[in-house]
């Protein structure tokens, strides 16, 4: 064989294996176009589902769902407030799965017109003109420094490690108070709704307490009034309730 017909030979090849990649690339890229009606968004609550999938199928490529399930395989989000992770799983070569992990708050202080969220450590997660449902309200503590990503500086730090410690227990036991206010004496309020409990400042008991609420929750539901639970009944865990008078 001469060595013309070699080198077009291999000019050939290069040229049929180029044509492959582009076929291939082609294919990719068309056959893997996410259709904007077969995403589905889970886990958000701050942001609706058409604004994650505005946020993840932004930029190049960002309508494939292959280069979307690569790009965002556990990543860390640290752009957007309130989400922690992004994942992108393909269901089918037109479909996706946005899983969106955001970040745990415990509660909020009002500031300035604007809800300064932190997180269960005391570390203040974002500022919003916007209200958040299922976030506790915490009222009665005063602060002295607001910055995003450093704990929020407060003028009583053991009522702050209070109200993160009542935090965590809300979390634990399932409950989904409104609000946490701190009166004088630390004497201290959950607020259900139009359902007050009083938990008075014993804080030996305080658990014991809250670790019976979601029983009394459920039979208090639709009701308006106060459950006085400041002196902790150890033998039969019975509370009074008194409602409210219109």
């Amino acid at each position: 064989m001469s060595r013309r017909i070699r080198i077009i030979l291999n000019i050939l090849i290069v040229l049929a294996v180029l044509a492959g990649l582009l076929g291939a690339a082609y294919y990719l890229l068309t056959a893997y176009r996410v259709d904007p009606e077969k995403v589905i968004v889970e886990g958000n609550k701050h942001y609706t589902g058409e604004q994650i999938a505005d946020m993840v199928m932004d930029g190049p490529l960002g309508d494939n769902s292959l280069v979307l399930s690569w790009k965002f395989k556990n990543k860390k989000i640290t752009d957007v407030p309130f989400v922690d992770s992004i994942t992108v799983s393909v269901l089918s070569k037109d479909s996706i799965r946005i899983n969106v992990y955001e970040k745990a708050l415990a509660g909020y202080v009002n500031y300035l017109d604007h809800y300064i969220y932190f997180d269960k450590d005391g570390y203040v997660v974002e500022s919003s003109s916007v209200l958040t449902e299922g976030i506790p309200q915490v009222a009665g503590i005063s602060f002295n420094s607001i910055e995003i990503g450093k704990k929020l500086g407060t003028g009583d730090t053991e009522l702050f490690s209070r109200t993160l410690d009542l935090t965590k227990m809300m979390d634990k036991y399932g409950l989904k108070v409104d609000k946490i206010f701190f009166h004088d004496q630390d004497e201290v309020t959950l607020y259900f709704g139009k359902v007050r409990v009083s938990l008075g400042n014993d804080r030996s008991h305080i658990e014991d307490k809250i670790m019976n609420l979601p029983v009394f929750m459920e039979t208090l539901e639709g009701k308006s009034g106060v459950l006085d639970m400041k002196e902790y009944d150890e033998t039969n865990g019975i509370y009074i309730f008194k409602a409210d008078t219109e």
